[in-house]
């Protein structure tokens, strides 16, 4: 009689109480190892400070353009219309009430505060979030078209076709990241910039440049995974396909691909991944991505604990929402 394997035997209630119960004591010995150690260390904690990283609010005063006069200064509820008159006509400058500082009558020169206005914008952790949203998708839309071409190559009968796939992705898997960063910015970007700049064009933001490194940088590895995914599907499936009349790109693309796709989600999302955390890098080229923004927010706090946890955080929110869609398409995708 067979006997299952350990991991088939049905499983009762207390062993998965026993086990949650486990789980759930080494996560509480976790928080309570980290709590400890934060006490411990010499450190005064300050994460009130940290929301206006993410949200502020700023003062901004109000200067006179020109010398003159305050002919009159018309009240209505929270604001107020100061009239300047000079001999040129007159200006009209609108400031809150609470924080006007001239009255009927005042002399008034270029530069002298009317008044002060409040203006809020996205602090410095939210604009880098902002941009690494940004390079992060443009990057994934770009490696997986690039990657999605490779792997086809990669499999191509065309020789041409064939050794150049191999070229790319040997070269690119083959060196660092940091270094290609480095290339496409100081050397090509270089050399790109002086030429638009001779043809007076504007230069390319080196966010483009950016993007275009971890795009060709993911690609190659995007390239494996379709062409290992291809691959895995029996060859018999594209036999059958064009015994039934379907031409050969009929047949990847309606038989192959979709049973490839099941296969090849998993360790994409991997990729994905990687790739948004590799984007941390771009911040030698001057982008002011995530991390940049955040070694920013801790030269002017001195709060390097707060904001490298909120750093961290940040990324494992984008990391854990990408693998959750992931999952959803794999949920779909069977």
């Amino acid at each position: 009689m067979h006997c299952p394997a350990a991991l088939d035997r049905p499983k009762g209630k207390g062993y998965f109480l026993f086990w949650r119960s486990v789980f759930a004591l080494g996560l509480g010995l976790a928080l309570f190892a980290m709590y400890q150690a934060s006490v411990s260390v010499e450190y005064i904690w300050r994460w009130n400070r940290v929301p206006q990283y993410f949200w502020t609010t700023e003062a901004i005063d109000i200067h006179a353009t020109q010398e003159g006069e305050v002919s009159r200064v018309e009240r209505s509820g929270e604001t107020a219309v100061i009239v300047l008159r000079n001999p040129s006509g007159e200006e009209r400058y609108v400031v809150p009430t609470a924080t006007l500082r001239v009255d009927k009558g005042d002399l008034v020169s270029p530069g002298d505060v009317l008044g002060t206005t409040t203006r809020s914008r996205p602090g410095l952790l939210l604009e880098g979030l902002f941009v690494t949203l940004e390079v992060s998708f443009l990057a994934i839309l770009g490696g997986t078209v690039l990657g999605l071409m490779t792997g086809l190559a990669r499999i191509s009968t065309n020789p041409a076709l064939r050794w150049s796939a191999i070229t790319y992705i040997e070269i690119i898997r083959g060196s660092p990241l940091l270094v290609q960063i480095f290339l496409w910015y100081f050397v090509v970007g270089t050399v790109v910039n002086q030429l638009m700049t001779r043809w007076d064009v504007a230069p390319i933001d080196p966010l483009w440049y950016g993007v275009l490194a971890l795009s060709i940088f993911s690609g190659a590895y995007v390239a494996e995974i379709v062409r290992a995914g291809i691959q895995s599907v029996h060859r018999g499936q594209m036999e059958a396909a064009r015994s039934l009349g379907l031409t050969y790109t009929q047949a990847m693309a309606r038989i192959i691909l979709p049973q490839a796709m099941r296969r090849i989600l998993p360790p994409l999302a991997g990729q994905f991944i990687s790739l948004i955390k590799d984007s941390s890098l771009l911040g030698v080229i001057a982008i002011r991505e995530l991390t940049k923004a955040s070694r920013e927010v801790v030269s002017s706090s001195l709060q390097p604990f707060e904001v490298w946890i909120v750093c961290a955080i940040l990324y494992l929110v984008l990391t854990f929402t990408l693998s959750l869609f992931v999952q959803y398409l794999e949920r779909k995708a069977i």
